[in-house]
């Protein structure tokens, strides 16, 4: 049995799915037939329950992945290939207070959203409202509104935001907006950018040098699937391959020396783990 206020993935006969915050009385209309809420709450998670005309749906406890596939988009999503390490390096967990900007369609902002839980707060920027308005809905169709708190500012005026924990920026010229990220995160904080081209890339490592940022890692990742038929195991013919470049880095103090010169940059290189 599901309690209400639940989150379900409601899948069709022809796999379309439906995500809806279960409540008892709630009818989901489809092009298959009316669903009662009631039944699938009785039913539970890996159930089938059936529409009026007959039509079987299945019943899933939804992934985030799911999820983040799911989003209706006006713009490139950021690939759970890419958000998985985003929140790894980041150190989002419960409680933790993030920004971001340039939540476009929210996939990573669902992400944020769902690690931060309701003891967290994610600061999202979006200075197209019409993106704004879309990272809404796809936030309040799964139940994630109250985490994420979304504004039109201007981020060249400052974040307005005091002692983050992490903050990635997914904007066309993040060098623009270094010198406000010191005033919005703790001392010590990861921050990440991600950008489609190497030129943006060296233009960011550029501006960041002499500033207080530190652990400096450029990267990129690529998924290559296999088709899961075991006599004919190869790569699907497709791949989506390069997606963006990543940029991490710590925040440092702006000043490492006693004459107040600012510390050097520092570039580091991941060490190849070796077992012991």
């Amino acid at each position: 049995m599901i309690e209400s206020g639940q989150l379900v993935m409601l899948v069709s006969p022809k796999g379309k799915r439906y995500f809806r915050v279960l409540q008892t009385e709630d009818i989901l209309n489809t092009n298959d037939g009316q669903l009662q809420m009631q039944n699938v709450v009785h039913q539970g998670y890996g159930a089938v329950v059936y529409t009026h005309l007959g039509r079987a749906y299945t019943v899933l406890k939804p992934t985030l992945y799911d999820l983040i596939k799911s989003v209706k988009r006006r713009t490139q999503i950021i690939y759970p290939k890419d958000i998985g390490y985003i929140i790894v390096k980041l150190g989002i967990g419960p409680g933790c207070r993030v920004i971001e900007a340039g939540c476009g369609s929210g996939a990573l902002t669902t992400a944020l959203a769902w690690f931060a839980g309701n003891s967290g707060q994610v600061y999202s920027f979006e200075r197209r409202e019409e993106f704004a308005a879309l990272c809404r809905e796809n936030l309040e169709k799964i139940g994630l509104e109250s985490r994420v708190k979304i504004a039109g500012r201007d981020i060249a005026q400052g974040f307005g935001v005091k002692d983050a924990d992490a903050l990635f920026l997914d904007v066309r010229t993040p060098w623009e907006y270094l010198e406000h990220i010191p005033e919005a995160l703790i001392p010590g904080a990861p921050m990440g950018f991600l950008l489609p081209t190497v030129n943006q890339v060296s233009t960011l490592l550029a501006a960041m040098q002499g500033g207080p940022f530190s652990s400096v890692e450029v990267l990129e990742i690529i998924v290559r699937r296999y088709k899961p038929v075991p006599e004919r195991l190869r790569p699907e013919d497709r791949m989506i391959a390069h997606t963006g470049y990543l940029i991490f880095a710590r925040l440092g103090a702006a000043s490492g020396q006693d004459d107040g010169e600012p510390a050097d940059f520092i570039f580091e290189q991941e060490k190849e783990y070796v077992e012991p």
